[in-house]
C-alpha cells in the first residue's frame, strides 16, 4: 500500500472563522477542506503547508506550531495518508485562487455553525476543526 504525505494549514481569523477552500475534480460534487496538499520532492512539511496555502488561497502565511498529525488508511483506494496540520497566520498576499491543478472553486471564512453542517472533503476532520474553532472563541 502506498503512503501519501501532505500538509494542511489551520488559519483562524479575528472573527473566529476558519479559512477553507471548496474543491473537487470537475466531475465530482464540490466539498470543503482546509488548504492542504501533497508534499513535493525535498520539501519540508512546513514548506509544503506554506506553498499549498499560497496556491489555493493566494495568502502568504507564517507557519506556527504543528498541532496534529493525521494518519489514515483509505482501503478503497489502497492508500495510507499522513497529513501534518499547522497553525498559520496570514502575513501577506490577497485572496486569489492560483491552484495549478485547477481543483479549487471557492475560498471562504467559515464560522462554527456553518462548519457543523458543511459537506467536508475529509469528514473525519470535523471534530478536530470544531475543537479548533471553539478554542478560538
Amino acid at each position: 500500500m502506498e503512503t501519501w504525505y501532505g500538509a494542511a494549514g489551520i488559519c483562524i481569523n479575528e472573527n473566529s472563522e476558519l479559512l477553507m477552500v471548496q474543491q473537487g475534480k470537475p466531475e465530482e460534487e464540490k466539498t470543503w477542506s482546509v488548504p492542504s496538499g501533497e508534499l513535493e520532492d525535498r520539501e519540508t512539511f512546513q514548506i509544503c503547508c506554506s506553498r499549498e496555502l499560497a496556491e489555493e488561497t493566494g495568502y502568504i502565511v507564517e507557519i506556527g506550531k504543528k498541532i496534529s498529525v493525521k494518519r489514515k488508511c483509505y482501503e478503497a483506494i489502497q492508500v495510507r495518508a499522513e497529513v501534518h496540520y499547522y497553525l498559520v497566520k496570514i502575513i501577506g498576499g490577497k485572496r486569489n485562487i492560483q491552484d495549478p491543478d485547477g481543483l479549487i472553486y471557492d475560498i471562504a471564512w467559515i464560522n462554527l455553525e456553518r462548519l457543523k453542517a458543511l459537506k467536508l472533503s475529509y469528514p473525519e476532520d470535523r471534530p478536530f476543526l470544531l475543537r479548533m474553532l471553539r478554542s478560538a472563541l
